[in-house]
Order: structure tokens, then C-alpha cells, then sequence
């Protein structure tokens, strides 16, 4: 899957995955999303950020999700 928003660079947050090349890790936004921040409210808090930029962050949280298989030890 290919996808146009999120950029990996060495030089740019030690090579995390981020948005659109700026230094705003795309593991930043999940983790508001998933403290209840809204899409509005991350938007108005980060002018620069486009809904568009959520919206393909989720998709590559849900790429990387099923790609991965973990064991839970009992």
C-alpha cells in the first residue's frame, strides 16, 4: 500500500514515520486520537495538519495492525 502523507526520512525525526514531511510523527497524532481529541480539535491545535493527514494516518495504523501478529502470553 502506498501512501502520499506519510514520509519516512533519517534526517527528519530520526526516521519515524511522520506527516507530509514535517516533524509531527504520525504515532503523535494516533496517540491524540486515541487520548479523545477530536479530528476538529487536533486541526484547529495544529493549523498545518489537513484532514486529509488524520485520515491516512488511520489508514496507516490500520495497514501496520494487520501486518502484524502478536502472541500473548498467558
Amino acid at each position: 500500500m502506498k501512501f502520499k502523507r506519510i514520509t519516512v526520512d533519517p534526517t527528519v525525526c530520526t526516521g519515524k514515520p511522520c506527516i507530509r514531511g514535517l516533524r509531527f510523527p504520525v504515532s503523535r497524532l494516533l496517540g491524540l486520537l486515541a487520548a479523545g481529541e477530536t479530528k476538529e480539535s487536533i486541526l484547529q491545535a495544529y493549523p498545518y495538519l489537513e484532514a486529509e493527514d488524520i485520515n491516512e494516518a488511520l489508514l496507516f495504523a490500520a495497514f501496520l495492525a494487520d501486518d502484524e501478529t502478536v502472541e500473548f502470553l498467558r
